[in-house]
This record gives structure tokens, C-alpha cells and sequence, in this order.
């Protein structure tokens, strides 16, 4: 039998992407801590908006269909608590949503919030190593309030999740650099070769070698290490 603490644990686990050796699925991490923010805080429902590409991009992913759509729409409008807490990297307080304040900051949120039977609302960043990449946010009902210590516990769960989120990105980015290097130093190794291949056959200094192979690449608009890798399988005699 999973006891609370046992329950509590496997979360943890789950937002900060499961197995290490596995690939993140980042939809997957996102729908998650969704659905768990939800049931461990006792929202009503739970919306994330991120947003890893830029300013412009954004994902929403929720506890259900209407909180994403809600997410969605305030951050194609720019207005509304996740957007607001996606770009300033602050806490959204807990805001009753039949409030006047409410209704003039964000007059297209608040009538479908309302709709939806969600009362109050808060978000909190999802953020890691000083960057902000998007925002868990909350609502609330007239049987579901937000309390502070279910919203500080919220954030624990976006920080677990933004951290997953980040260190994802920072292991893809080293993947594409390797892999740009290796390229490079294999293209480098080819042009030396083919230099040296031809400098042989025509009793050539290598800097004249190079010369040749780049004018033959240029006067035919073609990549210098194609050529290169040519003349040294003996496909090309220049």
C-alpha cells in the first residue's frame, strides 16, 4: 500500500522528469504538473503556459479542456495572469475575479473565467537558474479557494518542473555543439587531406594546393569539403 509521504515522493520524481536515462517529454512533465498541481493544492484547475522558444511561442497544457483554452487565449492576447507572470518572472497574487479591479484589468479574462465557475486566480513562475521559461496558473471556485501555503507549495512543484524543463535544453544544446564540432573537425580533416593528396600529384606548395581546390569549388558553386572528400577517394583529378 503507497503511503501519502510514498505518493508525495513519486511526484517529485515524475515533475523532475522521471528516469535520468530516458529522453523528457516535455508535454508529458507539463500535463503533469498540471493535473498533480491541481490535485495537491486543491485548485479547481490548474493551467501551465510555457514558453522555451521566445516571446511569441507559447504552450498551454491544464487539468482540463477549459483551463487550457483559457491559458491559451490570454497568452495570444498578452493579458492575464500567466502572461503577466511568464514575462516579469513574479508571483501573481491571488485575485478574486469578481472584483472590479479584476474586471478592468482584464476585461476579455475575466467574463470566461467566470464562465468556467472559477472565482479567484494566482500564478507562480515556472523558473530555474535565474530564467523564467513560463507559469503555473491557478484557479479557484466558490468551494475551492487558494490558500497561501497550497500557492508556496504550488511553486515548489513549477520550480521542480522548470528545472527539468531547463536542464533538458541545456543537454540538447550541448548535443547540437558537439555535434556542430565533430562536423567542423571531420570537414577540416578532409580539406588537409585533399591538399596534401594534391600537392603530391601536382609537385605543389600546400597553400597552392588549397588555392586550386577552393577556386574549383567556387567556379562551380560548390561546397569546398564535397570537393575535397572527392580528390581524396580519387573521384576528382584537378
Amino acid at each position: 500500500m503507497t503511503t501519502p509521504r510514498q505518493q508525495l515522493a513519486e511526484i517529485f520524481v515524475e515533475l523532475a522528469g522521471g528516469n535520468p536515462d530516458a529522453p523528457l517529454d516535455a508535454p508529458v512533465l507539463l500535463s503533469a504538473l498540471a493535473v498533480r498541481s491541481r490535485e495537491l493544492v486543491g485548485a479547481r484547475a490548474c493551467g501551465v503556459l510555457v514558453a522555451l522558444a521566445g516571446a511569441d511561442s507559447g504552450e498551454a497544457y491544464a487539468s482540463d479542456a477549459g483551463a487550457r483554452d483559457l491559458v491559451l487565449d490570454a497568452h495570444h492576447r498578452g493579458s492575464g495572469p500567466g502572461p503577466y507572470c511568464r514575462l516579469t518572472g513574479q508571483p501573481m497574487p491571488r485575485t478574486d475575479l469578481r472584483s472590479p479591479v479584476a474586471r478592468q484589468r482584464w476585461p476579455h479574462y475575466v467574463p470566461r473565467a467566470l464562465d468556467l465557475g472559477y472565482t479567484e486566480v494566482a500564478a507562480r513562475p515556472l523558473r530555474g537558474r535565474e530564467q523564467t521559461v513560463g507559469a503555473l496558473v491557478l484557479f479557484g471556485g466558490e468551494d475551492q479557494q487558494l490558500t497561501e501555503e497550497a500557492l508556496e507549495f504550488g511553486q515548489s512543484l513549477a520550480d521542480i518542473a522548470a528545472i527539468a524543463l531547463l536542464r533538458d535544453r541545456e543537454l540538447h544544446r550541448s548535443r547540437t555543439l558537439a555535434g556542430q564540432l565533430e562536423h567542423a573537425l571531420t570537414s577540416r580533416l578532409t580539406i588537409e587531406q585533399a591538399k596534401g593528396v594534391l600537392a603530391a600529384q601536382r609537385s605543389l606548395s600546400l597553400d597552392d594546393a588549397f588555392a586550386i581546390l577552393r577556386g574549383h569549388a567556387r567556379a562551380r558553386q560548390r561546397k569546398l569539403t564535397v570537393v575535397a572528400r572527392e580528390v581524396v577517394e580519387g573521384r576528382l583529378r584537378l
